[in-house]
């Protein structure tokens, strides 16, 4: 994996996590947010691919939205 790549995975986890804590939701264990992060990342580079936008405002997006839908199942439980 090269550098930038894991910084782009840093940003992505700093967001997730900065995310849980807004809509205060427990956060998952760190491995499940380093997979989600690496998820985050890979979308964003086949979403910016695709349609040419800016790889770190895409992470953003795809990072609340993870958070969202984990806090939707969260209550529907």
């Amino acid at each position: 994996m090269g550098f930038i790549r894991k910084q782009e995975e840093k940003i992505a986890l700093r967001l997730l996590i900065w995310q849980y804590g807004k809509k205060g939701t427990a956060l998952p264990a760190l491995s499940v947010l380093q997979n989600q992060a690496a998820q985050v990342v890979n979308q964003a580079h086949e979403i910016a691919g695709k349609r040419g936008r800016n790889v770190i405002s895409i992470i953003k997006e795809l990072a609340g939205d993870i958070s969202s839908d984990l806090k939707n199942r969260n209550k529907k439980k």
